[in-house]
This record gives structure tokens, sequence and C-alpha cells, in this order.
């Protein structure tokens, strides 16, 4: 009943919310408790995971002896995936509540309550023992963000938030569910498996094998990949605090967590080979890499620029995937957590700069490192952390599917196969592209002077706006050093994967 707690934690929470509208401080003090309980629930289940050992539980059957149930399943990837979306939800709740106070936004009780249901839908995900499991709890996180994104009401936030709902549930439905009853028709059962993948024993032939996995990438548009990925620019009219958390950690990483799963549990790494389905998906995310962060130079927009580079980082993450190799797949699955503490620090960055000075625009933030410059160093170590410089995890994330990408050549047992090397370069060229992306707005905020008549004086936002970022930023070099937790997660991971790795 363990994975059943930790999501019922945030579940009553968030219905215990509604009861204590009219009383600010009570309702808050609900949200962050029940952000830390369902942190410590999931950090009780660590040991047992790392032991190697695993948590199931069968909710309920749909039909009898159908296979069909909801199910859950704690494994080494759930896990991982649980543990970075619920101590984030601890640290974005203290910077919401500065957030939503600073700003004195409306419906602030309707927000939180959304927010607590998104980290239930979030876990379901990262629990989910089967597809038909993780199909029900994607299209919960869909719905109950909705609400989040058009939060402000006006005509923009209602346009994109319609925007937002029709990629979402409409790819899900038309995409994701279609291939769940191909699989389940062809396969008899959807039940994730850590042999060699479901579809190994599958009685579709080649060509429906690879129309069924193409149907799953369309499906799970959470992740990003274009064309699926507008709807997440669009949804940066939300307030930051769900940019920052469900948009640059729950949400995305829920699409990409799908997309893992698939390479790794639906089809595995030799039945992904032998149909040539690790170079769809590598020149797909390949494609959105470059491009997207090509989109993200050309936007003076702050947050617009962090939102095209979640594109770019979330496909980086599938770049590794797509590699069949241990060090590129473990690569792939510690990007997810290196990423989500640097982008999330630079949703809260830009969040803090529009609290303190009401600027949205790059090229407002001439000298701003001046009047903000704890917030402008955190920045910077966000930037660190995206771009794979020391000392941020990105660094070593990326060294590993560096690496991953040299593999042997089957034909003539040479190194760097003409697949890695495409990869790698991908790979490097959007490392570059992340610098030139990101390091002038912190040249620019340091080096450049205040604009004319506007005071130097010191400007920080507020405390519970200031130090969450901070904590998040250090984190981030914090990992560099001590990735253990993740890493040896991200290892068994990697571990559990049947045969067919290169």
């Amino acid at each position: 009943m363990m994975p059943i707690y930790a999501m019922l934690a945030s579940l009553i929470g968030g219905f215990l919310l509604l009861f204590f509208g009219k009383r600010p401080n009570v309702r808050d003090g609900i949200s962050l408790a029940a952000s830390v309980a369902k942190f410590a629930i999931v950090l009780s289940m660590v040991p047992i995971v790392l032991s190697g050992g695993q948590i199931v539980h069968t909710f309920f059957e749909l039909i009898p002896d159908s296979g069909l149930e909801i199910k859950f399943k704690v494994d080494a990837f759930g896990l991982f995936f649980a543990l970075l979306a619920s101590f984030l939800w601890i640290i974005t709740t203290v910077y919401a509540v500065g957030y939503m106070r600073a700003l004195k936004e409306h419906a602030q009780t309707r927000f939180f309550f959304c927010f607590a249901i998104s980290l239930f839908a979030a876990l379901g995900i990262a629990f989910s023992a089967n597809l038909l499991t993780m199909f029900v709890f994607y299209e919960i996180l869909s719905l109950i963000t909705y609400p989040l994104v058009i939060h402000e009401g006006n005509r923009e936030s209602m346009r994109n938030g319609t925007k937002y709902l029709i990629y979402l549930v409409g790819t899900s439905i038309a995409f994701q569910m279609v291939a769940i009853i191909l699989i389940y028709v062809t396969a008899g059962t959807l039940d994730f498996t850590e042999a060699s993948g479901i579809m190994a024993e599958s009685s579709a032939s080649p060509l429906m094998q690879t129309v069924i996995f193409l149907l799953l990438v369309a499906g799970y548009a959470k992740a990003g990949i274009m064309p699926f990925h507008s709807w997440l620019p669009s949804a940066m009219v939300a307030p930051t605090p769900v940019s920052a958390l469900l948009h640059a950690v729950a949400v995305v990483v829920a699409g990409v967590f799908c997309v893992l799963r698939t390479v790794f549990h639906i089809y595995g790494p030799e039945q992904m080979q032998f149909l040539g389905l690790d170079l769809i998906l590598g020149v797909l995310v390949s494609i959105t890499i470059l491009v997207s962060i090509i989109f993200a130079l050309t936007r003076d927009n702050l947050k617009a620029r962090i939102a095209y580079s979640t594109v770019n980082q979330l496909s980086i993450m599938m770049l590794g995937a797509a590699m069949l190799t241990y060090n590129g797949m473990l690569g792939g699955v510690l990007h997810i957590a290196s990423h989500s503490f640097a982008k999330i620090t630079l949703f809260f960055c830009a969040g803090a700069i529009f609290v303190a000075t009401g600027k949205k625009a790059i090229s407002q933030l001439s000298g701003i490192g001046k009047k903000m410059p704890f917030t402008m160093l955190a920045f910077f170590i966000g930037t660190l952390g995206i771009a794979g410089a020391p000392p941020a995890l990105g660094l070593i994330s990326k060294v590993y599917m560096a690496t991953g990408a040299v593999w042997a050549d089957p034909a003539t047992g040479e190194p760097f196969a003409m697949m890695g090397i495409g990869l790698l370069c991908v790979l490097l060229a959007s490392a570059l592209l992340d610098i030139i992306c990101f390091f002038p707005i912190v040249y620019r905020a340091f080096f450049k002077e205040l604009p004319d008549g506007e005071s130097g004086d010191r400007q920080e936002a507020p405390l519970m706006v200031l130090v969450p970022l901070l904590i998040t930023a250090i984190v981030t070099m914090i990992l560099f050093f001590y990735p253990y937790a993740f890493y040896e997660l991200a290892k068994l991971t990697v571990e559990g994967i049947g045969g067919g790795i290169r």
C-alpha cells in the first residue's frame, strides 16, 4: 500500500485545502505539510528498491481474468521520477506561497488544490505497473493542470489553455489509446516487463509494431517532440510556479518517462534495434533538439526562451535512450534529474525578476545583476546545469551520453558507428547552442549598465521567493559531487532492462 499512501498524501491534502480557503495561513500550511508527507513516504521506499526489491499493489481488476488492472509497481525508474517530483514539490510550495502572495493573485485556493492533485497524478504515472494505469493518470494530469494554465482568466490564457488541452488530451486519445488497444490485442498484456519487452511476444507484424511505436510517441505529447511541442511555450501564460514545477518537471518529465517506459519495457533494446526504432526515435529527437534551441535563441521573453530550452532538453533525455547503450541510457535517465533542478532554478529566477521588477523581456535585464545579485547568481548556476558545465550534474549526464554514443558497428567491430557519430554531433551542437542561448543573459545582467534613471539599489524578491531558488541552485551543484541517490536508481533502471543493450 505504500505507493497508494504516497499518492493519497497530496490527494487528501488537496481536498483539505478547499475547507480552509478563507484561512490562507492554514491553507498554505496544509499544502506544505502534504508535500513533506508525500516526500517522506516516497523516501521510505528508497532502501527497498536500492536493495533490489519492488513494491507491487493491484488496486482493482476491471474485468476478471482479463489482465486489465489498475495496478501499481514501485521499481527503480518509477521511484527516480517520484523522488524528484515529490522533493521539488516541497520547494515549489514555499516558492508558490511567496509568489502568489507577493502578486496578490486571485483564486489561490483553486491554484493550490489543482497543484496538489497534479502531484497525485504524477505519482500515479510514476508508479504505474501497466499501460492502462499509466494512461488513466496521464489523462488526470492533463485535465487537472488545465485550470492552472488558464489561471489568469484573460483571453490569451483561455486561448493557450484550449491549445494545451487539445494537444495533450487530443493526442492521447487519438494515438496513445489506439496504440494501447492494439498492444493488448496483439500481445495479450499491458504489464511492463523487464525481460524483453511486451512487444517481443506480440503477434503483430514488424510494420504494425512500428506503427504502434509511432502512435505511442505521438500520444505522449507531454514529451514535447516536434511537431507536438507548441503547447509547452503556449502554457507559459500560467503563473511561474506552474511553469516551474509542472512544465519543467512533473508534466514534461511525465511525457519523457512514458517514452522511456516504451523503449525500456514495452519494446526493449533488442526489439528496438530489430525494427529500426532506435533510428526513428534518434532522428525525431535530434530534429527537435536543434530546431527548438534555435527557436529559443529568437525569443526575447525570458520564460519563452526557457520554455523552448525545455523542449530541447526533453529530447536530449530521449536521445540517450535512443542510443540503446548502457552509458547512453544511464545518461538519459540521469539527465532527467539534472535538467529538473537546473530548469526549475531558471523558472524560479524568471518569476523572482517579475515579482521584484515587473520585467519579462531579456532586453530589459541590463545591469539587473547589480540589483538582484543572488537571483542572477542562481540563474548562472542553472545555466551551467542546462549547458552541462561543471559544477553541475548536467556535465555527468551528458558525458555518459557522449560516451554512450560511441559504440561498435556490428558489421566491422569498430567504434564510432555512423548513427552514434550523428547522435554525438547533435549532443555537442546542443551544448554549444545552450551556452549561446543563456550565457549572454548572464553577461547582460552583470556586465552591462542599468538603464538611465533606474536605481541601483538592492531589489531582491521576498525571501519566500528568493530562498527556494537558492536551494535548487545549491542542490544543482551538490549533485555534481554527490549524485549517489539518483545515480544508483538510474543504474538499477538500466541494469533491469532485458538483453539487447549495445
